[in-house]
């Protein structure tokens, strides 16, 4: 039962359920409101693509979940998206009031199963986006001149989509210096500003440049107002108001000798001042002609009216007038202007050249160049000449030619002159530039209609002279010649000019310098050689450098630098310093030979090392650059030489080739040999520096002379310190007297090297009653100082190639041989105690001896 009624219940509540499924709905918040349903909703038509403009917002009676659309009309541009679940509106089109002021959407609620469809309406509010567009463009006005200061004559119209303030329309004209007109701000009427007139004589058009202004308003969230301009143009009538004007004044005529009566002296000519509707001008003399000119009054020509023989005066001065014909009833304003007539006579002559034999258009002259500047040309006899008078007679002279070479004189001529030509730069008369020079030598009037001139021929045949000295084509010359070529080889060929003709122009070669001894020079053609003697050596000298000199007959020369670079050859193969070498070799540590190569440069100077026999073989590495010979890398100790080998010396034999890397490429062979021994069988620094250099002995010697060296140093150093410091302990004062003692018994100590000794001793000092063999009358001093004993010379395995060098020493010399390395290695572990002892006797000895001669100073 209990079963059976909750099922009851369940059927009954899905039938109530199913009776009651309300639709959702939108809440109308009204006008103002940025969510709800959109009902009268506004958007301002600045609004940015983007922009979140509203919220649509409604329920579900159930409290189902809904979602938002929205819809517009097929064909119609879709201005917002809907995001169905938020209900934001985006604007995602760009607005334009002018274009479209509202926009019909349909807005959708539902609930997945009921749909509401809703019709809404967006106004678009106004922004101020548009400016003021000028009606009637373009705007062009017809003003006649005579309209009245302060007259409108035109009225502009221009209009301004926008609403409200941003719609309203204002005017003014742009700032323009002197403008001759005024506009209504309001209203747009353009007017001649009051006091200005118009005056198509002056200016026959006029540009206004007029600005509508409107008044302004919001744009994206900021205020502004928006202009647009335009330009009036404004064309001047003319009016019938100005006077004719003459043109071309002021007027000149002339009356010449071979005038007759009717001929035409001159034509005035005049223009009406209203150029736009000209009016016939009517042209007559009102005074100074006295009966001797007339004029015609429709052309205004002037002609004479009597033979010029009986003109009294030689000036005349007409007053001319004209005035511009209105109608059969009279004549408008007129103008007067002057006409001046000279009787002159008749300029039929022009000016002519003369010379020695008459009559001439031609000038020759024979000169040498360069002649000195300011010298008259004297060889040129000129004479100009104009058979006219007064004014008809002046001409002015011009030389044309080179510019600025030579100038004329006189510049002015009246009737007739003395040409002079003078020379006016000097250098540029020049033969090698020029063989001749030729000008043209003008003569022409200056005050005539006519402009009569004349013109000759001047003509300078220029002399050569030798001014220019020879010049080479470079200031050095570079060569390169290869070592041993032959004697008399090319080395270079330089080249020198003389622009001057004849045997001035000849160049004659020779060269002088330190570096030319080796070397000769064509004297005409200028080719180098070397000496048919010279032998050319990279090697001893590898540049040479030396002057050339290119001279002309006159001794006038010039001088080059030649640099010759002698280019190596491989002509040197390496060498040796002996075929056959021996090294002894210390296990582990490289023995190093060397060959030279007397090429200069590389790469024929540099070696290549290798190995051409080995006995054993496969025993021997050699470095190819350094020819440093080391065992190979599995040989360490003298088990496994002794092993490799049954002697038991252990010399083994290498051949090395030494070869360059010249082309062609030289070599030469050594046989080096090599002792093989450990070097744990030495001990102590001074073994092992013996050990190393037993090859070289000249480094051993070496060592030995920088020790005696610094050993006397300090010794000479001590002494001059106690020298010092004695003299400063017994200095007397001014007041006594110092006398000198001669010491008693003085003797001279000589020194006898001794070499060779058995007893090892190096050396001792005698006196000279022991050179002469009284030894028992020494005196009760202290003992003379005598060189400290060196330790015996070691033994010596004198070898045929090695040779004894004496090294100077303190006491003496003392020989150098080569010695077995074993041998030295014994003797060294003296050399320390020996060095010491040494310093200090000899340091003992001075002192003893400074003090006896100190002793015998005073009494």
């Amino acid at each position: 039962i209990a079963v059976l009624w909750k099922l009851a219940s369940f059927f009954k509540y899905l039938s109530f359920s199913a009776q009651s499924d309300f639709a959702p709905y939108f809440y109308d918040n009204g006008a103002g409101s940025s969510n709800g349903n959109m009902a009268l909703f506004s958007i301002s038509e600045d609004t940015s693509i983007g922009t979140h403009v509203y919220t649509l917002n409604g329920s579900d009676p159930e409290g189902e979940p809904v979602t938002y659309g929205m819809t517009f009309d097929k064909g119609s541009k879709e201005y917002f998206s809907v995001e169905p679940k938020s209900g934001n509106v985006t604007l995602i089109q760009t607005l334009d009031r002018e274009v479209q002021d509202e926009i019909i959407a349909f807005v959708t609620i539902t609930d997945g199963r009921n749909k509401v469809v809703e019709n809404v309406r967006v106004f678009i509010t106004d922004a101020n986006d548009e400016k003021p567009e000028f009606l009637n463009l373009p705007l062009i006005v017809d003003v006649p001149e005579d309209k009245a200061s302060g007259s409108s004559i035109y009225r502009v119209q221009a209009v301004d989509r926008d609403l409200g303030s941003g719609g309203s329309v204002s005017y003014y004209l742009q700032s323009m210096p002197s403008t001759k007109f005024t506009i209504d701000g309001h209203s747009g009427v353009l007017r001649i500003r009051s006091g200005e007139s118009l005056d198509y004589e002056l200016s026959r058009t006029h540009f206004v440049t007029v600005v509508a202004k409107d008044g302004g308003g919001k744009y994206h969230g900021k205020y502004q107002v928006m202009t647009s301009t335009a330009i009036i143009t404004i064309n001047v009538l003319d009016t019938q108001d100005s006077p004719p004007v003459f043109v071309g004044t002021p007027y000149f005529g002339f009356v010449y000798e071979v005038s007759v009566p009717g001929s035409e002296i001159f034509t005035v000519f005049a223009k009406d001042g209203d150029q736009n509707n000209p009016n016939a001008m009517h042209y007559s003399i009102l005074s100074g002609s006295d009966g001797f000119f007339s004029i015609n009054s429709s052309s205004g020509c002037i002609s004479l009216t009597s033979f010029p023989v009986q003109l009294r005066n030689e000036l005349y001065e007409l007053k001319v007038k004209v005035a511009a014909e209105v109608g059969p009833d009279g004549f408008s304003d007129y103008s007067v202007t002057t006409v001046t007539i000279r009787v002159v006579d008749l300029n039929n002559h022009p000016p002519t050249f003369y010379g020695e034999n008459g009559q001439q258009n031609r000038f020759e002259l024979t000169m040498y160049e360069h002649p000195p500047e300011g010298e008259i040309l004297r060889g040129l006899k000129i004479t100009v000449n104009d058979s006219d008078q007064g004014a008809n007679a002046k001409f002015r002279l011009l030389l044309v030619g080179p510019s600025r070479v030579l100038r004329v004189v006189p510049q002015t001529v009246l009737n007739e002159a003395q040409v002079t030509i003078i020379v006016e730069n000097s250098t540029a008369i020049d033969y090698e530039k020029y063989q001749f020079l030729t000008f043209k030598l003008l003569a022409v009037e200056i005050d005539t209609p006519e402009r009569f001139s004349a013109t000759a021929d001047i003509v300078i045949n220029l002399l050569d002279t030798n001014d220019n000295i020879p010049k080479f084509s470079s200031e050095f010359y570079i060569a390169r010649i290869p070592e041993n070529s032959p004697g008399g080889s090319n080395v270079v060929s330089v080249t020198a000019t003389d622009p001057d003709s004849g045997l001035w122009g000849a160049v004659k070669y020779s060269i002088y310098g330190s570096g030319a001894d080796l070397f000769l020079i064509h004297p005409t053609s200028g080719i180098i050689y070397t000496q048919p003697w010279a032998s050319l050596d990279a090697e001893v000298k590898s540049k040479y450098n030396f002057y050339v000199k290119a001279e002309d007959t006159e001794g006038k020369y010039s001088l080059a630098e030649v640099f010759v670079t002698v280019l190596d050859q491989n002509d040197h193969p390496p060498e040796f310093n002996q075929n056959f070498l021996e090294r002894t070799m210390i296990i582990g540590a490289p023995v190093k030979i060397e060959a030279v190569d007397e090429d200069a440069e590389e790469p024929n100077n540099l070696i290549e090392y290798s190995i051409m026999k080995a006995d054993p073989d496969n025993i021997f590495d050699i470095n190819t650059s350094t020819g440093e010979i080391k065992l190979k890398p599995y040989i360490k100790s003298m088990e496994i030489v002794q092993n490799i080998t049954k002697q038991k010396d252990c010399r083994w034999s290498v051949v090395v080739q030494a070869r360059d890397r010249g082309s062609p490429s030289f070599s030469t062979t050594a046989v080096v040999k090599i002792d093989i021994t450990e070097a744990n069988r030495l001990k102590g620094p001074m073994a092992a520096f013996l050990m190393q250099s037993r090859d070289n002995p000249m480094k051993a010697l070496g060592l030995a002379i920088s020790i005696i060296t610094v050993m006397v140093l300090v010794t000479v150093m001590i002494s001059t310190i106690i020298y010092f410091r004695n003299t400063k302990s017994n200095r007397i004062t001014p007041a006594r007297r110092i006398i000198r003692k001669r010491p008693k018994d003085q003797r001279s100590w000589t020194f006898r090297p001794w070499f060779g000794r058995s007893d090892q001793s190096f050396g001792k000092f005698f006196t000279d009653d022991e050179t002469s063999g009284n030894h028992s009358s020494l005196r009760a001093k202290p003992p003379a100082p005598s060189a400290p004993v060196l330790p015996p010379p070691p033994p010596v395995h004198s070898r045929p190639s090695e040779r004894l060098r004496s090294v100077p020493t303190v006491s003496g010399s003392m020989t150098s041989k080569n010695t077995d390395v074993a041998q030295r290695s014994g003797q060294n572990k003296d050399g320390s105690g020996i060095s010491s002892a040494l310093v200090s006797e000899l340091k003992m000895r001075i002192e003893q001896k400074i003090n006896e001669a100190n002793q015998g100073y005073y009494y």
